[in-house]
């Protein structure tokens, strides 16, 4: 008679040979592990030095940053104090001491709050008569290559009509050509001085064709525009565009105080 297969004696052997694996495979690990161990100290024994310095070099960094970003953010509260004190001696009508606290920022200041101190510092200049001075702070915003270009081209501007009764037409016309040009965000000012330059200059021709493309174009602020009209007319260059449309503009809107429509009766 043929034995039976004992299945508890299968059973058990298959427990043995899952616990061996498992043993395999832990001691599999520990030499992966110490090999790698081993690996690292190497690494760290070759290059321990070094990987501390990077390290520490790293945080030196991190802390400069963090040192210049605090020193830049009390530097530009320092500016904004600055300015804030001197507009407000500007209002008070304290001109003299607004001038004297923007001074410092004006001279030895970096970036914006320096572009501001000086642009300040001129328009006090202006209104105390001071027009050769108020020129030049203006001319100094105007070639510094830091200030952002919309800035510079309102100090050239600005520089140019402090000091206009100084210069002469060409010197004028050299100037403002560049920013007397329809693309440009201060086409009708620069324009409207430009014309002036070339009437002033003797070229009636220019002045009135400038004035007329002035009066003419509708990005031109009104008063602007109203007085290029005057001026081309006078020329003798039609600047008047649509009457109808002209008229309905210097009418103003209704029941806004403008004048009444033609043939109404007033009550």
């Amino acid at each position: 008679m043929a034995l039976l297969p004992n299945r508890d004696s299968a059973k058990a052997a298959d427990r043995k040979a899952k616990t061996q694996a498992a043993q395999d495979e832990a001691l599999l690990r520990e030499v992966d592990d110490a090999v790698r161990t081993d690996q690292y100290r190497h690494v760290w024994t070759r290059y321990g030095i070094y990987i501390i310095g990077v390290v520490v070099l790293g945080l030196i960094a991190f802390a400069a940053v963090l040192f210049f970003s605090g020193q830049s953010e009390g530097n530009r509260e320092s500016e904004s104090e600055t300015l804030v004190t001197a507009l407000d001696q500007v209002e008070a009508g304290n001109l003299d001491q607004a001038d004297e606290a923007l001074a410092p920022l004006a001279e030895d200041g970096r970036g914006g709050g320096k572009t501001q101190a000086q642009m300040l510092r001129a328009g006090i200049a202006l209104e105390q008569g001071r027009a050769k001075e108020a020129a030049e702070l203006f001319s100094q915003v105007a070639d510094d290559d830091d200030v952002p270009q919309s800035v510079r081209d309102l100090a050239e501007l600005r520089a140019v009509v402090a000091g206009y009764d100084s210069m002469k037409p060409a010197e004028v016309i050299r100037r403002l050509t560049p920013l007397a040009q329809p693309d440009q965000p201060y086409y009708g000012s620069a324009g409207e001085i430009l014309a002036m330059a070339y009437l002033e200059g003797g070229d009636k021709e220019r002045a009135g064709k400038l004035f007329g493309e002035i009066a003419m174009d509708d990005d031109v602020p009104d008063t602007i525009r109203g007085r290029a009209r005057q001026m081309a007319s006078a020329l003798g260059v039609d600047a008047v565009g649509d009457v109808d449309e002209l008229i309905e503009s210097l009418r103003g809107p209704a029941g806004a105080g403008g004048a009444p429509p033609m043939g109404a009766q007033p009550e």
